[in-house]
């Protein structure tokens, strides 16, 4: 590999020079996807006839398909998946069983030949995969979603009908973005863009990206005017079957402990020309895109990740239930009761809350960028701490390699980017600290949060990407419906603990909004101390606490009586109201109904998760 220049010292060349004219001929570094037609029923990469635009059933399609993971003859289950592990490689029939799935459909909008009609139906999708194979979730889909919501966001049609094209061939495309320099300093980018008479000149590093050497193509965040301000810098769309050879050169694969058969690479750009229309959006709108598009995958990657604590859980009970201790089941002694319970109650409290998240995206998208910011960070959190204690419940099994629960050891590594990949927690909090202070001046909102953000079987509109908003402006409807929902649950009488809980809610949203008002400017930025985020992390479990309440309340008429009860939600409520202190336990009565429904779930083969999904062969 030729000695790569210095990050952000490319410069313009003139006609006749390497940058300075569209290139011609050359076969460039264009890697083939695993499959050069479309596969199944695809016709011309878009659905064929007869095809439901809307994936509600496409989980449970996907679930047959991956079958019984401890069937040791299954060539999609865990023996092979673990064997694969060992070897940090992709897990290539699963890979297959994606391709001919034609799982990439999911992350294409309708007009664009897809399934893409609702977020929550591609993250029930999703779930699926992740409870099989976390490597599998990111590293043949997640990590094309991340890239493609860019375009769907600000890109222009034939843009959006080329990424399309690409993903419904089953190809990939990565989200060039990071840099180890800058870590989540965006604005700190040096790989640097300079327009030239055919197009642009990138030159500069891009690292640890996903799939960045197998992809078809990339979305790339670059810098194209000078200094750190927020409109010096874009995004480029590069497909590399367009790229000359030699101006991409690729940086040894990273190694890491867990998604070990993720692709992670970077790659070394040198006077790399690509053409005019490859920009995406306006020069100099980078940022705010970037802004946009990750309330998208703020919302629904940590809600997808919740089928790993799902796996988790059912591995834990499996152990425990054949386990015997002290002359009896393991699953019978009161603190591994507690811990299995509760980790239940933080998986039903991440997937309320991810489903209200994934749905504002839809129906409130003028204040997405606060409630996404709050699933990344609630959720993620909750997923890693819940993981962390059933692994002091497996004991010693936990970093098994071999053996029935072999599979833990791996989903516990697995999760472990939930709380740092794409955007970190930390990155979270500075998104939603300098709103508290707009939403401590606007403590109402304009409007009540429709039925559909939390009613499960509700219709909804396909998203519009182009109207999310960079910041909420101080309004939050969720937080805003508890002085609604107070009344409406007087009115009815109802469940005393629940008001209880309510109107302590109430109280804390009060407070936090008078501090909020209090705090100098320099306390609603990175630079605030730790009250100030302490007052974040205060303001999101109300939130989640609210989410939560709201799923409750609008879903008591459905078929799944478990979710009707408020079972669920008084352990939920108390849980939330210790800033999720593991060790505050629910009472005795609301344990034993809580084991016992997960008791029934295993038995029967349901998902541990809200909606209790039939898993493969149920």
């Amino acid at each position: 590999m030729p000695e790569p220049r210095p990050a952000g010292t490319g410069r313009a060349r003139g006609p006749g020079t390497r940058c300075g004219r569209r290139p011609g001929g050359g076969t460039g570094t264009h890697g083939r996807t695993r499959h050069d037609v479309a596969v199944g029923h695809m016709s011309g990469g878009k659905l064929a006839a007869g095809d439901s635009p809307r994936s509600a059933s496409s989980a449970d399609e996907l679930e047959r398909l991956f079958g019984d993971p401890y069937d040791e003859g299954n060539p999609v289950g865990y023996a092979p998946l673990l064997e694969a592990d060992d070897r940090a490689e992709m897990f290539g029939d699963g890979e297959a069983l994606l391709d001919d799935f034609r799982l990439n459909a999911e992350f294409v909008p309708v007009e664009y030949g897809g399934r893409l009609s609702r977020l929550d139906d591609l993250v029930e999708v999703m779930r699926a995969v992740y409870r099989r194979d976390p490597s599998l979730g990111l590293g043949y889909g997640a990590s094309s979603l991340i890239s493609s919501v860019n375009v769907w966001t600000a890109g222009n049609h034939e843009q959006r009908r080329q990424v399309a094209d690409l993903l419904l061939r089953n190809g990939k495309v990565a989200a060039a973005y990071h840099e180890l320099a800058h870590g989540n300093d965006m604005a700190g980018t040096e790989m640097n863009a300079v327009p030239t008479a055919g197009g642009w000149c990138l030159n500069g590093r891009k690292e640890v990206v996903t799939n960045i050497r197998r992809a078809d193509a990339m979305v790339l965040f670059t810098r194209t005017g000078p200094g750190n301000g927020s409109r010096n810098h874009s995004q480029i769309f590069v497909e590399k079957s367009h790229v000359p050879a030699g101006r991409i050169d690729y940086l040894p694969r990273y190694r890491t402990v867990g998604m070990r058969g993720v692709q992670l690479g970077g790659a070394v750009f040198r006077d790399c020309p690509v053409e005019s229309g490859a920009l995406i959006g306006r020069q100099g709108q980078g940022l705010e895109t970037a802004m946009r598009s990750f309330q998208i995958t703020r919302a629904t990657l940590p809600a997808m990740m919740t089928g790993i604590l799902d796996s988790a859980l059912r591995a834990t009970m499996l152990h425990v239930t054949g386990r015997t201790l002290y002359g009896g089941r393991a699953g019978d002694l009161p603190h591994v009761r507690s811990i299995l319970t509760g980790a239940f109650t933080d998986l039903l409290i991440c997937e309320a809350f991810s489903l209200v998240a994934v749905r504002a995206i839809h129906l409130l998208p003028s204040a997405s960028s606060l409630y996404s910011a709050a699933a990344k960070y609630a959720v993620a959190g909750g997923l890693l701490r819940a993981t962390d204690r059933l692994a002091s419940v497996m004991g010693a099994e936990f970093f098994r390699r071999d053996g029935r629960q072999a599979i833990f050891q791996k989903l516990l590594r697995d999760l472990k980017p939930v709380g740092f990949g794409h955007a970190a927690r930390a990155a979270c909090q500075t998104t939603i600290l300098p709103q508290l202070g707009v939403l401590s001046r606007r403590p109402g909102s304009p409007a009540t949060p429709p039925t559909a953000l939390f009613r499960i079987d509700a219709d909804l509109v396909p998203p519009a990407f182009d109207a999310l908003a960079v910041s909420s402006r101080g309004r939050d409807p969720l937080g805003s419906s508890l002085d609604e929902l107070s009344d409406a649950l007087a009115g009815e009488g109802g469940d005393r603990t629940v008001r209880e809980h309510v109107a302590h809610l109430r109280a804390e949203l009060r407070e936090i909004r008078e501090k909020a008002g209090g705090l100098a400017p320099h306390e609603l930025t990175f630079t605030a101390d730790a009250d100030s985020y302490d007052l974040v992390e205060r303001y999101v479990n109300v939130l989640v606490a609210v989410g939560c309440l709201q799923v409750w309340r609008h879903n008591r008429d459905g078929d799944d009586g478990f979710l009707a009860e408020p079972l669920w939600l008084h352990a939920a409520l108390g849980r939330l109201r210790t800033g999720w202190n593991q060790h505050v336990v629910a009472s005795p009565s609301v344990e034993d109904g809580l084991f016992a429904q997960m008791s029934a779930r295993l038995t029967e083969n349901r998902s541990f998760g809200l909606l209790g999904r039939r898993l493969y062969g149920a």
